[in-house]
């Protein structure tokens, strides 16, 4: 038997997450069975889907269970197998969730090469983050050359992945960010045209400024206040990709829908397309992403950044401030060497 430590779902959260709605606990795993594997955590991804999960609603997955482990992507090294694709010191990406260890199906696991990339960029650039951008834009937003994109939490694990994806595809692109610092790594770091403050108290005049003439895609990250500002400026036959609503996510009140008929009202008269999707739509895509992103980071036309962590216990307050902006890159915890 082995021992795993795993944060598991102690409450479901009314608005922000607490501490009190996780618990640590160590739990007994058995010896992997034929195909399976057991497997060390090495990082573990942290995204805002996560606090999804936490409610018990009608969504597109099912919620973690009171009492059961923290979901999450991971990257883990394989301890022992039983499967004769892996052997004992494969490094893979599996869907282990918030624990040290895990038994998994062989099946159900990618291998990685450490010589190609670093492995915790399985969890961001070139994981599911990474694809998440690659497939909503190319496939919904379809930027061209000459148009204006912008993006919301431009500095985030997707959001900087749109935007420079944009460029190479020869849009103009404007980033949101909160903070200096992230505007400033954004503009000058990511390359992106412009990048706007959403804490300013002049955070619409500047983004309209940003965008003389207009909006023709937008990747929405964020809604709140930034769609408030962003709406106003969409072009016709403007191009909407909806990834997340990180600003509304806490929400413990009912959708605002009093300005629900002068929003469809616009969407009719400017032919505004509105799409919410899920990365798992374009499985078809996967191969092709893989082969075009690792292209451009080698090129070095796309970069990325990581805010890692170290230990699981420290899982929850990051996720915690990862709903709240205080992150900067793609959001990683690190459980063992």
């Amino acid at each position: 038997m082995t021992q795993s430590r795993r944060i598991v779902l102690a409450a479901r959260p009314h608005g922000r997450p607490q501490p009190s709605d996780f618990r640590m606990e160590t739990a007994e795993l058995p010896s992997p069975g034929e195909g399976e594997v057991l497997l060390q955590t090495l990082y573990l991804s942290l995204d805002p889907y996560m606090r999804g999960r936490m409610n018990d609603v009608k969504s597109y997955a099912a919620p973690v269970e009171i009492g059961a482990v923290m979901e999450g992507g991971t990257v883990s090294r394989v301890l022992e197998s039983r499967n004769p694709a892996l052997r004992a010191g494969d490094i893979v990406l599996s869907h282990s969730g918030w624990q040290s260890h895990a038994v998994a199906d062989g099946a159900a696991l990618r291998k990685l090469d450490p010589a190609a990339a670093p492995v915790t960029t399985a969890l961001g650039v070139l994981g599911m983050p990474g694809f998440t951008a690659y497939a909503g834009l190319l496939t919904i937003g379809k930027p061209k050359a000459g148009e204006t994109l912008v993006v919301a939490a431009a500095s985030g694990a997707v959001g900087s992945a749109v935007g420079q994806i944009a460029k190479i595809k020869g849009a103009r692109v404007v980033g949101i960010a909160g903070g200096p610092e992230k505007c400033a790594f954004v503009r000058d770091e990511l390359g992106f045209d412009a990048a706007i403050d959403h804490r300013a108290p002049d955070f619409a005049e500047q983004l309209k400024a940003a965008c003389p003439q207009g909006i023709d895609v937008y990747f929405e990250n964020v809604g709140g206040h930034v769609w408030d500002a962003v709406f106003p400026l969409f072009n016709e036959f403007a191009r909407i990709p909806v990834c997340g609503l990180i600003a509304q996510y806490n929400s413990s009140g009912k959708a605002q829908t009093d300005r629900l008929p002068a929003t469809m009202r616009e969407v009719l008269s400017r032919s505004l397309t509105i799409r919410g999707f899920i990365q798992r739509e374009f499985v078809d895509q996967r191969k092709d992403f893989y082969g075009e992103m690792t292209g451009w980071i080698a090129e070095g036309r796309v970069r990325y950044r990581e805010d890692i962590v170290d230990g699981l216990e420290n899982a929850p307050e990051a996720f915690m401030g990862l709903l709240e902006g205080k992150n900067f890159g793609k959001l990683v915890v690190k459980i063992a060497d």
